[in-house]
């Protein structure tokens, strides 16, 4: 064993030697479980709901329930369409067909509250052509069993049926159709990412033996989170859109964790650890990395929990779960593998025939190639491999900070451009616009939107509870019709104490005049001895805004405090978790000024394939915000870590920007690349909310990687100096005793206060605040082996040529 081994094989802890000890067993264990998760996974999207944006302790969902028991037919959630041809739906061929359809209807088992146009003679029912009418039902039950009944029958309705042709449309098949394809595009976005995914890993690792470990981690995460998903359907309702966040997630962040991971044990065998040391010195480092950026990720998906609408906390719960599997299987699973594998890791170097090229070109013009430099898959192959693209990073960040203010101003103001479209923002509801035009129960709904008088389906309803006088009742209707905005009010319909008043708003269902309308009617004073609620779309859509407001403070405040305090944990700096926050903020800017003016306001809806409701879905921006955060942290954690282990060394700050840049941007911006791709392929989904989550998070991802961490990052901590790294007496004393970092070197207040080092041996000058074991690495190969085992990460030429850069920079 050679003497960085024998030096650092002390140090190996209780963890390390937990997932080291028994690989073997270790991976036989994960490929049982793996298995078990599939059984037990099994079937989850068949029990997933497609709803979930209603809050349920608002006036709205009250009044929906007490409706859907008392009064069936008050809402319907089926809608048959009948299309009479050129017939009027007034011929008696056409009458007798649709009361035979509708008596059918009605001795269904789950369905209730049957009524038609040919019984009520309600114009709501009946277009305006004359041509199309409706018949309307409920089926009862959860979304699970309306779903079941609506596949039972279906079949027995929809198509030909004598003289006229039905369509099957409304609420409850709304719902079905979009979780149907929901699950159609979310296997097509699994077929498309994982070759792409697997090709890019090739491209960024050579190996592809190396290239694969990140997917078998993603895939074991995603095949957990699936069994848990099934866990919670039998406890709580769980929306099927989280199954997109599942597989986005998953493969993100396992092919993150596990890029880090890889390419810190290839450095550790690169600097001549054996793979049990080299695997030790990685968790102790990139592992911290990894933990940090999964609680990270995790703490801003949890915020989604404070919200009472299940399709925001199932993103909570496919999230957390996700993340915690992703970040035990890089920990715990992918170690094992990498002990197992050992130089291995290198093998099927899918680069190595360019390389040979490269130098059998350098030897052509009289280069000598360096005699120490080892061929790809031995010790020493992925430092080298990975230099040159380093050097570039270094350039950058060496330019950045040369111009610190420029950059700093021009990519703040370019970013706030790019997010004012947002300040235009108009929220709405999910409709059937979300599905595909060819969709059946979108073309019903188109139909009865543009061709029947009054919105059908887009009424309130006005419950009155109480033992109020018929004079009561009456005196409340006069009051409403008096309300503007007001097409038509119909009934009292009573049954015993309960009555309710259909409402026809003169605007569009959900519009601002119709949602002013919900307030109006709420405020509409009536007898002492009623109490009135009122629902219909526009409130579910008035009250899921009023719950979002309520609780958004909450959420914000868990993520930012809990951010800070994680953040100061990983760095002991006051105001490095505060510059993460606020850039952080700022990479998301993007994002939400593209949310408007592409899928609000239209721009490429031909282009991409959908149809531009004029709004945006209540629900969306708090969901895309908490995951684009989160993973803006995870790309965060990993670069401020990587700059305070070297500064920890060195006690250089601006060298340290320089070396966290340079061996972190190239790993951010693949991972960046890797995850947009998977967004992207979900954002091939022809339901309008998840094409939006996906194109709008691969935005702010590579935004976030590509400008905030490139330029943004490095001109900030310039300008900041090294009041970077500043915190409070008792704040550091804090630090010390409850913080981790990634290094486990002496502080940079040690390496400072230590005596200057010797002359190097060259007579070449060494920075001020480089430790001696980095400046004698920087001089001498057998020094170099010395300071990586003494906690240094990277020795010899790249480290001076760091310090070089840095010096550029301050000049």
């Amino acid at each position: 064993m050679s003497e960085v081994n024998r030096s650092a094989s002390p140090q190996l802890g209780g963890w390390t030697r937990f997932v080291t000890a028994r690989p073997r067993l270790a991976l036989l264990a994960a490929l049982v479980i793996t298995a078990l998760t599939v059984f037990a996974g099994s079937g989850v999207a068949d029990r997933m709901g497609s709803g979930g944006w209603q809050a349920p302790d608002a006036e709205s969902t009250y009044a929906s329930e007490v409706l859907a028991r008392e009064f069936p037919a008050s809402q319907p959630n089926l809608l048959l369409l009948v299309d009479s041809g050129s017939a009027s739906v007034d011929d008696p061929d056409v009458a007798a067909e649709a009361g035979r359809l509708a008596k059918r209807l009605d001795a269904e088992p789950g369905v209730s509250g049957v009524g038609s146009y040919w019984a009520t003679r309600s114009p709501a029912l009946r277009s305006e052509d004359g041509h199309e009418a409706i018949i309307a039902a409920r089926i009862g039950g959860d979304e699970k069993t309306a779903g079941e009944t609506l596949d039972r029958i279906a079949p027995d309705f929809a198509g030909e049926r004598g003289p006229v042709t039905v369509s099957v449309g409304g609420p409850v098949a709304v719902q079905h159709e979009m979780q149907t394809i929901i699950q159609e595009d979310l296997l097509r976005a699994e077929l498309i990412a994982l070759p792409v995914t697997l090709i890019l890993l090739v491209m960024v690792f050579g190996s592809a033996v190396a290239a694969l470990l990140p997917l078998g981690v993603g895939i074991v995460a995603i095949l957990g989170t699936n069994a848990v998903l099934r866990g919670l359907t039998e406890l709580t309702d769980v929306s099927v859109f989280a199954m997109n966040l599942t597989t986005a997630l998953g493969l993100g962040l396992a092919i993150d964790y596990a890029l880090f991971i890889v390419r810190r044990f290839r450095e550790e065998l690169a600097g001549g650890a054996d793979p049990r040391t080299a695997v030790g010195t990685t968790l102790r480092t990139a592992g911290r990395t990894v933990l940090f950026s999964a609680l990270t990720v995790a703490v801003s998906l949890s915020a989604m929990l404070v919200f009472p609408q299940y399709f925001l906390r199932s993103f909570a719960y496919a999230g957390i779960a996700v993340v915690l599997l992703a970040a035990a299987a890089a920990l715990i699973l992918l170690p094992a593998a990498l002990v197992l594998l050992g130089h291995r890791i290198n093998s099927l170097d899918l680069r190595r025939v360019f390389r040979r090229r490269k130098k059998r070109v350098t030897g052509a013009a009289g280069g000598v190639p360096s005699e120490g430099k080892a061929e790809a898959g031995a010790p020493g192959a992925g430092a080298d491999a990975d230099a040159s693209p380093g050097r570039g990073w270094a350039r950058l960040a060496a330019l950045v900070m040369r111009r610190a203010p420029v950059f700093a101003i021009v990519t703040t103001v370019g970013l706030l451009l790019l997010g004012l479209p947002f300040l235009g923002v108009k929220f709405g509801t999910a409709d059937d616009r979300q599905l595909p035009a060819g969709a059946e129960s979108r073309v019903v709904q188109e139909h009865i939107r543009d061709g029947f008088p009054g919105s059908p389906g887009g009424g309130l309803e006005v419950l009155a509870e109480g033992k109020g006088s018929p004079a009561d009742h009456a005196e409340l209707k006069g009051r409403i019709e008096k309300l503007p905005g007001v097409l038509r009010v119909e009934g009292p319909v009573a049954e015993g104490s309960t009555a309710y008043y259909n409402v026809l708003p003169e605007g569009e269902a959900v519009g601002e005049a119709t949602q002013q309308l919900v307030r109006d009617l709420r405020a509409v004073p009536s007898a002492s001895s009623l109490d009135v609620s009122v629902t219909g779309t526009a409130a579910v859509l008035v009250d899921s805004k009023d719950a979002i407001a309520d609780r958004l403070p909450w959420a914000l405040a868990i993520i930012v405090v809990v951010t800070l305090l994680l953040v100061f944990l990983l760095t002991g700096s006051v105001l490095i978790p505060l510059q993460a926050v606020v850039l952080n903020a700022l990479s998301l800017t993007a994002m939400f000024g593209a949310l408007v003016w592409v899928f609000q306001d239209g721009n490429l809806s031909g282009l991409l394939g959908f149809t531009s409701t004029g709004d945006i879905e209540t629900t969306l921006p708090v969901l895309m915000f908490c995951v684009a955060f989160g993973l803006s942290m995870d790309y965060g954690v990993f670069l401020i870590s990587r700059m305070k282990e070297e500064y920890d060394r060195t006690g250089d700050h601006e060298h340290s920007v320089t070396f966290g840049l340079r061996h972190t941007g190239g790993l951010i911006t693949a991972a960046a690349v890797i995850l947009a791709v998977v967004m992207v392929a979900i954002g091939t989904s022809r339901v309008t909310s998840t094409k939006m989550l996906g194109l709008g998070i691969a935005l702010a991802v590579l935004m976030d990687a590509m400008v905030v961490r490139g330029l943004l990052v490095p001109a900030v901590m310039k300008l900041m100096g090294r009041s970077t790294w500043w915190a409070p007496a008792p704040l550091r004393a804090f630090h010390r005793r409850f913080g981790l970092s990634e290094g486990e070197s002496a502080p940079a207040a040690a390496a400072a206060s230590a005596p200057a080092p010797a002359p190097a041996p060259d007579g070449a000058a060494v920075p001020a605040g480089t430790s001696a074991a980095a400046s004698a690495a920087a001089h001498s190969p057998d020094a170099a082996q010395s300071a990586h085992a003494a906690g240094g990460v990277e020795a010899g030429p790249e480290t001076a040529a760091d310090t070089d850069l840095a010096k550029s920079a301050r000049r």
